[in-house]
């Protein structure tokens, strides 16, 4: 089977993973309106097209916190990548490096940070946070990141508790007996997740700064009014995210929700989006209205779960080459020339 598509890499890792964990991988919360939502979003929005513009060649680099990567595609951060591929992180560090672009790596990943910084030294990485009642182990994360040489640190705001995902709760999900968090193997327990804080607020962005020196990046904004909160809170990056439709049901699609967080934040801090990108053209929507990179998470699983590392260098590189075609096709030679004349929405 030719694999030209990431819904084709979706095809095969719905046939091949066991149903646990596919389940896992594609759950979205309550009637998973939002999950669908954030891909039939991108469906109404249509391109405004420039013809006889040289496009010849063509530069598809930005730049992300001022770290250079070949395309504005980077990878989410997902947890459990060894439910997808026995090597886990470490096959989705070395994909990442490969192809020149940011892994943010999870607080729930399979792969100690250790492991993951081996397997692909160099690579750009970020580090996802969930902030834990043990504030002494979240606080530990963020320095054995740091130390590690992670440039970046993602706190995830939208998850004081763990959205209802209906067929985990049917499952009964765990993770395999020989599988661990490797991170909080000392306190977790997978099955509960009960250890995350919901008293997290505004103010411990400022606890988060005291123990780092690293840019503070705060995923899981969806409004204008916590976006300026995050400006006012000194952060240096928002991802606009609604955790794959996993936690809110009936909230906005991210692309929906994009342009409200740009125009607030008026070019203080990046802006980047997550949620529901399935081919290169969608990127240069989320660009036209003012992302500076999006981020990839369930298709970057769909990789690995077909051929590990080498699986998912095939998912981004379709997404490189079809995000240079849209930009080649709309008229646009470089990353720069993108912008709110390219798009209009549909009145369906």
């Amino acid at each position: 089977m030719a694999m030209v598509c990431l819904s084709d890499f979706e095809a095969y890792a719905k046939k091949y993973l066991p149903k646990i964990a596919w389940d896992y991988f594609a759950a979205g919360a309550d009637d998973c309106t939002t999950r669908d939502e954030n891909i039939l979003a991108y469906k109404r929005i249509r391109f405004r097209p420039h013809m006889l513009r040289d496009v010849s060649v063509m530069d598809i680099r930005t730049k992300i916190l001022g770290s250079e990567i070949s395309f504005p595609v980077g990878i989410a951060p997902t947890g459990f990548h060894q439910l997808a591929w026995p090597d886990g992180e470490k096959s989705t560090a070395r994909a990442a490096r490969a192809m020149n672009t940011c892994y943010i790596t999870s607080t729930y990943s399979t792969c100690t940070l250790e492991e993951i910084s081996t397997a692909a030294p160099g690579g750009l990485r970020w580090f996802q946070l969930y902030i834990h009642r043990n504030r002494a182990a979240s606080q530990q994360l963020v320095q054995r990141a740091e130390a590690l040489g992670f440039q970046g640190l993602v706190l995830t705001a939208d998850l004081p508790y763990t959205g209802k995902r209906r067929d985990d709760v049917r499952n009964g999900f765990c993770l395999p007996p020989h599988m661990k968090v490797k991170n909080l193997e000392q306190a977790f327990e997978v099955c509960k997740m009960s250890l995350l804080d919901p008293s997290v607020t505004w103010n411990d962005i400022y606890w988060l700064r005291s123990l780092t020196r690293l840019p503070i990046i705060i995923k899981g904004i969806l409004t204008r009014e916590d976006a300026e909160l995050a400006v006012r809170h000194g952060v240096q990056g928002i991802i606009v995210s609604n955790h794959g439709g996993r936690q809110l049901d009936e909230g906005p699609a991210t692309i929906d929700a994009l342009f409200e967080v740009v125009e607030a934040v008026r070019g203080r801090v990046e802006v980047y989006v997550d949620g529901g990108i399935r081919k290169g053209s969608d990127v240069l929507k989320a660009l036209a209205l003012g992302a500076r990179c999006v981020f990839i998470g369930r298709p970057a699983l769909w990789g690995l779960a077909y051929k590990g590392e080498e699986g998912l260098q095939d998912v981004l590189r379709i997404l490189q080459d079809e995000f240079r075609l849209s930009m080649a096709l709309a008229g646009c030679a470089s990353v720069s020339e993108i912008g709110l004349h390219l798009v209009q929405f549909s009145k369906l």
